[in-house]
Order: C-alpha cells, then sequence, then structure tokens
C-alpha cells in the first residue's frame, strides 16, 4: 500500500508515448557534424504522433540518388554548396523540375550566403524557406520543420482528396 503513494523525491517512470508512424527527413550536406547537430536538435521531436526518421546525404548526387527511391519524404535539409557550388541547387532544380515533386518541402541551409543569395533562390527556384547556418538554432530548426512538416501534410491531403474525386 505504500507502494501507491509518491511522495515528492520519487521519480516516476517516464510515459512511454505511442508512436503511428515516421516523418521522412533528408539532411543533405558535406559536413558530417551538421548531419549529427541536425539529429540530435531534433532527437525528441514528436507530430501528429510520428517521430522522424532522418536519411543523409552528403552530396547532391547521392541526394538524387536517395529522393528518386524515396518519394515521400516530407522535407529535405538542403546545403547549397557540396561538391560543386550549386550543387544544392541542382537538387532543388532536380526534385521540382525532373521529378515533378511538388510536395516534398525544400529547406535550404547555407553556411555560405553569398554564394546563394536568398532573394534571387527564392525567385528562381521552388524553395520553401531559406537559412543561414549561423542562424539556425535549434529552436529555429524545430519551427522551421515542424512548419515544413504541416505545409507537407496539407498538400498530401490536398492530393488524396483529388484522387479520391477523380475515382
Amino acid at each position: 500500500m505504500v507502494d501507491d503513494f509518491l511522495f515528492s523525491g520519487d521519480n516516476p517512470e517516464p510515459e512511454e508515448v505511442k508512436t503511428i508512424g515516421k516523418w521522412k527527413v533528408l539532411v543533405v550536406d558535406d559536413e558530417p557534424e551538421v548531419h549529427a547537430v541536425t539529429k540530435l536538435a531534433l532527437s525528441d521531436f514528436l507530430y501528429q504522433e510520428k517521430t522522424i526518421e532522418f536519411m543523409s546525404a552528403y552530396s547532391g548526387a547521392e541526394a538524387k540518388d536517395i529522393i528518386r527511391e524515396n518519394n515521400d519524404i516530407a522535407i529535405v535539409l538542403l546545403d547549397v554548396v557540396m561538391e560543386t557550388d550549386d550543387a544544392g541547387l541542382n537538387v532543388a532544380n532536380y526534385i521540382r523540375n525532373e521529378l515533378k515533386n511538388k510536395n516534398v518541402r525544400i529547406i535550404l541551409r547555407t553556411g555560405q550566403p553569398g554564394q546563394a543569395p536568398e532573394k534571387q533562390v527564392i525567385l528562381n527556384y521552388d524553395i520553401n524557406d531559406y537559412k543561414s547556418k549561423t542562424e539556425l538554432t535549434a529552436q529555429k530548426l524545430f519551427t522551421v520543420v515542424l512548419s515544413g512538416l504541416r505545409s507537407y501534410r496539407d498538400l498530401r491531403s490536398l492530393e488524396q482528396s483529388h484522387e479520391g474525386l477523380k475515382k
């Protein structure tokens, strides 16, 4: 009976969170530290009872392969400068124009903003957000990923409704 009471010094076991799936997030960056920090910052992320499944690409070519094989990626966190100065922009172009994937949310992260000026990139590419790596704190990363997942969810819902109406 004494075990039924919880005293201020007692620490109850944390409740296990039930999940019903995962959101696929592709991190594309040639710096392994960026992958590690991103995974750490979002390690406890949960939205609509789904956690994040991280996928990693360390070059534009590798990113293209992963995206081509996985049409259900919700977000691509994309570096601009990798094996070439515009490798990330080539990936964005590939996603939108060759694969015709309008659902995936592309968040450009760059350590060299002068290399790909924000105004020019947003106007010329179908990018959903643009962040400098130096400004992207853990809280801002959480916010931009949550916002991206909401948009992705809404686009998928509209697409499914459209398919239902066709039938």
